[in-house]
């Protein structure tokens, strides 16, 4: 249900980070003024916006792994957001669809990048429930945590220093998020085994995997 992937270069972080240190933010909760939880910052500064997206975006089409985790049929533009000692993100679930300029995009895929280190400011972590158990990421500059959009989260209280990250969501060409797990681990299993199959036995398995796409997919 989770994949953790290096999505972004050196290059990339630093580009990144000096789009945030020059742009604009403003109070998170211009996206979602009913919240009761949200108490962040987000980029609000169209040209930085569109710089930053770009860069994410192009990271995210690019990487294999993302992609094979994702199957995305639409990405929101990646938003820079920023939290300062005493902001949080209390626990909620992301809301299942999102209006974009060209319509509403079906959350079924949350992805969250992580833009500076770690140990440049203390809490903040990523936490996600996952039946009794939590799972927290806080992770290195340029890893990015994929998990489904209806997994109860939370981020947990900056206490020092600053939390960088840009967030976006996913619709998925496979909606639901057993399915597309299924999928994914055939899709592995075909790709570091299909060497050694038989030739006929290696094509009825791509036949599996087109015809459950076709199945599956929304």
């Amino acid at each position: 249900m989770f994949k953790l992937v290096q999505l972004l270069d050196d290059a990339q972080v630093r580009a990144l980070r000096d789009i945030a240190a020059a742009g604009k933010f403003v109070d998170g909760r211009i996206s979602n003024p009913h919240s009761k939880v949200k108490n962040n910052l987000q980029l609000h500064d169209a040209g930085a916006y569109e710089r930053s997206s770009k860069i994410l975006l192009d990271a995210m089409v690019q990487n294999p792994e993302f992609m094979e985790f994702s199957f995305p049929a639409r990405i929101a533009p990646p938003l820079l957001t920023r939290y300062t000692p005493g902001m949080q993100y209390g626990l909620h679930p992301d809301a299942a669809y999102i209006p974009l300029p060209d319509g509403q995009l079906r959350t079924d895929v949350s992805c969250t990048v992580f833009i500076n280190d770690p140990a440049d400011y203390d809490g903040g972590a990523l936490r996600v429930q996952l039946g009794n158990a939590d799972l927290r990421f806080k992770e290195a500059p340029g890893a990015a945590i994929i998990y489904p959009s209806h997994t109860l989260h939370e981020v947990e209280p900056v206490t020092r220093g600053e939390r960088l990250v840009a967030i976006t969501f996913i619709q998925s060409l496979i909606p639901d998020v057993q399915k597309r797990n299924l999928m994914y681990e055939l899709n592995e299993v075909a790709a570091i085994e299909g060497g050694n199959m038989a030739a006929e036995t290696f094509t009825r398995l791509q036949a599996v995997q087109y015809q459950l796409l076709r199945m599956w997919r929304k």
